[in-house]
């Protein structure tokens, strides 16, 4: 059956902001307090899903949090009407404050993990919300992203939605980010990789500055909730170096779509042996996978990271063509070095197409990120919920609602304006009615 990739982008929401949130993310580190702009961030994120459309790549979206959450304060123990509460967080904790208001669940790559129906045992789409306890600002995702994922994948037939994992450090989850999944052909039987930084229970890493998000017992769990077999998969081990060096996930230094694998040679440890591995897979059903290298001689670490060249997207258009969606970012001297050998002669990638998302590049995020890939069968297709589904007529309904409630400028103290809430609950409700998806958010029951 006609299988297709469909790119799930988060929709960036109305509190988008640059608290610095994210340790181990560099850009997001560096660019902490600058003002943002919403409504730009937004609107850069649909001028994305238009160019993919516009290659025929299946296009739809995940809506925004509630943000600031109240509910989350309310459970730290602030009382009062929200505007007392936001009154009293602001004065007394602002970080707590930016880390309840933070746009962060646009970035949709740690939405899930996800496993098509042709890979599963019970040939359903398995999909596992991440918990992502690392982060204090991205763990309050989870419940939301659970009801979202359950109001959209509603039919058992086809989808199942699992819970997502213990919200422990021995199971920490940050969803497709750390995930790839690799096919000879849309729709046939492939390889899942999973990448971690740590064991899990052994909470020794090797990387010294930052971080290692993804554990090896999270991956595991993953795989054997979602049914996968033993020889359809591979665990590989982030390199620390990578994770020193500012990919806090596995797509800042990877990449792969079907038979392609994309990724910089220090993503990985034992990488060599990563690669072989997967070959012979390919090898055996008697196809062949193609491993596009890219060496730090070609493009230092630090030039990967800074670029996100390896946070882009590879598609395949209706055309049958593969084309690298790339951020304005990495069209620069020493990444369009290493983008001329991706795309050059005898690589199955044609051509790179650059997209603007820098206010998603400034708070550490590439196209890559705005992203969550989910490949459907036909019949897969017609059960999702289709108001999610992005096409003309719902980029042009989304435009005007972004335009109508987003505000052009938001700076740190601006987070404590009570206004902020009645204005996002406002839009969400609004969303939620433009995109069919009844009551998803707590302020709605």
């Amino acid at each position: 059956m006609p299988t297709r990739e469909f790119n799930f982008d988060g929709i960036v929401g109305p509190t988008h902001n640059y608290a610095g949130l994210s340790y181990g993310n560099v850009a997001s580190m560096k660019n902490a307090n600058a003002p943002s702009n919403p409504r730009a961030a937004a609107l850069e994120g649909l001028a994305k899903m238009r160019q993919l459309l516009a290659l025929g790549v299946g296009q739809a979206v995940l809506p925004p949090h509630e943000r600031p959450h109240i509910p989350t304060l309310k459970r730290l123990g602030f009382t009062g009407s929200d505007a007392q509460i936001i009154e009293k967080v602001f004065k007394s904790d602002p970080t707590l404050l930016a880390c309840v208001s933070s746009a962060s669940p646009m970035w949709s790559a740690n939405a899930a993990t996800v496993s098509a129906s042709s890979n599963t045992s019970d040939q359903k789409v398995h999909l596992t919300p991440a918990n992502l306890v690392t982060q204090f600002h991205r763990s309050i995702e989870a419940a939301t992203t659970t009801r979202i994922l359950r109001a959209i994948f509603s039919d058992p037939n086809h989808f199942v939605v699992h819970d997502p994992l213990p919200s422990t450090s021995h199971f920490a989850d940050e969803g497709a980010a750390n995930h790839t999944a690799l096919c000879p052909t849309l729709g046939e039987v492939g390889l899942e990789l999973f990448v971690d930084g740590r064991d899990g229970f052994n909470s020794a890493t090797q990387s010294t500055k930052f971080p290692a998000r993804q554990t090896r017992h999270a991956n595991i769990a993953l795989a054997r909730s979602h049914g996968l077999s033993n020889d359809r998969t591979i665990f590989i081990q982030q390199n620390p170096l990578a994770i020193d060096g500012g990919a806090f996930h596995n797509d800042v230094v990877c990449v792969g779509h079907a038979n392609v694998l994309l990724l910089h040679e220090l993503a990985w440890v034992d990488q060599d042996r990563a690669i072989e591995s997967a070959r012979r897979w390919f090898d055996e059903h008697n196809q062949s996978l193609h491993v596009i290298e890219i060496e730090s001689d070609e493009l230092p670490l630090a030039d990967a990271v800074t670029s996100y060249l390896f946070n882009s997207q590879i598609v395949t258009t209706s055309s049958g063509e593969m084309v690298l969606i790339a951020p304005m970012e990495a069209n620069a001297a020493k990444p369009q070095a290493a983008i001329s050998r991706i795309t050059g002669s005898g690589s199955p990638i044609a051509r790179a197409e650059f997209v603007d998302v820098r206010q998603s590049m400034r708070n550490g995020g590439g196209p890559a990120c705005l992203r969550l890939r989910v490949s459907m069968n036909d019949d897969e297709q017609r059960a999702v919920h289709q108001g999610i589904i992005f096409d003309e007529q719902l980029d042009k309904k989304l435009t005007t609602w972004i335009t109508k409630y987003y505000r052009e400028h938001l700076a740190p103290n601006d987070l404590g304006d009570p206004m902020l809430v009645r204005e996002s609950r406002d839009a969400l409700d609004e969303l939620t009615k433009l995109l069919q998806l009844g009551s998803i958010y707590e302020f709605q029951n």
